[in-house]
């Protein structure tokens, strides 16, 4: 039988758009939603009391794990990792946050934070956000700031004159220390100047009432109440303040060793420059009177009794000096480098010196013609 090949070929024509069709309907037809596992994270600081990390995460499945990891940028020999876990029920979309309390763990003020999310949904997605710097800073005043090679200054009361005061002796102490102790800045500090000495314990969770300047070493921290007013003060604040950072930064170690307070405090106050006629006043009196704390007593924190405490942080000025001016720089550095290997307090003096601490204290009392010692 012969085929009508007009009806061949409009079949043919028939089935060509019935194919067509079903393409254009099968490339028309919407994809499946591809599998999305989406984390925006931020902080919020409310200065001093808390710092709070918020995160949003979205999933096409619900989201089942949400882990904070986050440390403290500080002067450690380990690296120290925590974790927290926000309160939250699965859901495939979630807005929550965890909130650090600083009335348990208080980080001074201008204090780095380094933090990460990671999160998991019901489908097995994991994801981890970049690693993310925020800064524990006191936004209840408004700050300026001036840096000088190692040292940035902020402050917020008194002019840019008042600022550039303190940065000049800050820079100055950092040279009397290179100079007489070989003891120079590795790393950055923020010196953080507040505008009296109660607004500085504002800023601390647990201040005692006579804190005037405190040094955070750890941190690359310092913060000291200084008026304009009471410019003197923050003359010699600054550079004693500068001179336990620059001095705790020389001897640290990871043997949780340290220094003999004598001379933790002692560099300090040498630091601060020429001696006060009040503490030469107070050394010659108790040489005189025969009330002199010896050098072992010294190496313990201070007396809390006022009177007691100013004579030791004369004593041990008398002391520092004592070992500068009679053995010379390269000796006190040398002593520091031993300090930081985590040596006793006797035989770090002995190794550097040739004697301890009670020899120590008979050449010193030798050389302010106090005589021989008397134990204390």
């Amino acid at each position: 039988m012969r085929t009508n090949p007009v009806i061949v070929r409009g079949a043919i024509r028939w089935l060509a758009m019935v194919l067509a069709a079903l393409v254009v309907v099968v490339s028309c037809r919407p994809l499946p939603p591809a599998a999305t596992l989406e984390l925006s994270a931020s902080t919020q600081v409310a200065f001093p009391a808390s710092m709070t990390f918020k995160i949003l995460a979205r999933s096409d499945a619900d989201v089942v794990k949400l882990r904070l990891h986050y440390k403290v940028l500080r002067q450690n020999f380990a690296e120290v990792v925590s974790e927290a876990w926000p309160e939250f029920s699965p859901s495939r979309s979630i807005d929550t946050q965890w909130m650090w309390d600083m009335r348990r763990a208080g980080l001074p003020p201008g204090a780095r934070v380094q933090y990460w999310w990671t999160a998991e949904d019901a489908a097995g997605k994991r994801l981890e956000t970049n690693p993310t710097e925020v800064a524990f800073d006191d936004g209840r005043y408004r700050w300026q700031s001036i840096t000088v090679g190692a040292v940035t200054l902020l402050w917020y009361l008194g002019d840019r004159a008042f600022a550039d005061t303190l940065m000049n002796a800050s820079q100055q102490a950092l040279q009397r220390l290179e100079r007489d102790t070989g003891a120079v800045p590795q790393r950055q500090v923020r010196i953080y100047i507040y505008g009296s000495a109660q607004e500085l314990q504002g800023a601390l969770l647990f201040p005692q009432e006579w804190t005037g300047g405190v040094s955070f070493g750890e941190f690359d921290v310092i913060a000291i109440g200084v008026a304009p007013s009471n410019l003197g003060f923050g003359l010699r604040a600054v550079p004693h303040e500068l001179s336990h950072w620059i001095i705790g930064q020389m001897t640290f170690n990871n043997y949780g060793a340290g220094m003999p307070v004598w001379l933790d405090e002692g560099l300090a106050t040498y630091g601060e420059g020429p001696a006060t006629a009040g503490y030469d006043a107070m050394v010659e009196n108790a040489a005189r009177t025969g009330i002199l704390i010896s050098v072992k007593s010294l190496s313990s924190p201070f007396s809390a009794l006022p009177d007691q405490a100013l004579l030791s942080y004369a004593e041990s000025r008398s002391i520092v000096a004592y070992l500068i001016q009679t053995y010379g720089r390269d000796k006190m550095d040398h002593l520091l480098d031993v300090f930081r290997e985590g040596s006793g307090f006797d035989d770090a003096l002995k190794s550097v010196y040739g004697f301890d601490q009670v020899g120590l204290d008979v050449l010193w009392r030798v050389s302010i013609g106090a005589g021989v010692p008397v134990p204390r």
